[in-house]
């Protein structure tokens, strides 16, 4: 698995502009039941897919957390929310709450997210490949393929089964 993490960025950026050619056509004419066949292949490839295997997207990026993550997971420690804040997180410059560094603080070395049960939003929904409205989420999409063993081979499929 390692191997394939080391080369995922090498060969994201060799098909960055065939992918970018073919998001750009599926923004402006998605299929109709394109919601469907990317829970289909999310599904598929979660399957398959093991993500304490991998955890690269914990090593390598961090989350934005939100007022709602932030105040579930201090809670969890209990403590106050500026101090989680203080603590763990900073503000980017597009004025976001983020992991002060990476790899996460709260990954383990097997792997395992200490904060698993209350992690943020947007770690639960990584790598985003079965959000509704698919096509509008085409720039995320491009750089998790770079990130992320499965959401580069959910996008091989996809790109497989759909003809634009």
């Amino acid at each position: 698995m390692q191997d394939k993490i080391d080369r995922l960025p090498e060969l994201a950026k060799k098909r960055h502009n065939e992918n970018k050619g073919f998001f750009t056509k599926l923004r402006k004419k998605p299929p109709k039941q394109l919601d469907y066949l990317m829970q289909d292949l999310h599904t598929q490839e979660f399957e398959r897919t093991d993500c304490l295997q991998c955890a690269n997207c914990c090593k390598t990026t961090g989350p934005l957390f939100t007022d709602k993550d932030i105040q579930r997971i201090s809670k969890y420690f209990k403590m106050k929310a500026q101090l989680f804040i203080d603590t763990y997180l900073r503000l980017d410059e597009d004025n976001d709450y983020v992991l002060q560094r990476v790899p996460c603080a709260f990954l383990g070395d097997d792997n395992y997210c200490s904060i698993y049960d209350v992690r943020p939003k947007a770690c639960r929904e990584f790598p985003h490949t079965d959000r509704k409205k698919f096509q509008q989420i085409s720039n995320l999409t491009l750089k998790n393929i770079a990130i992320c063993p499965a959401a580069f081979n959910i996008v091989e499929e996809m790109k497989k089964r759909i003809t634009l």
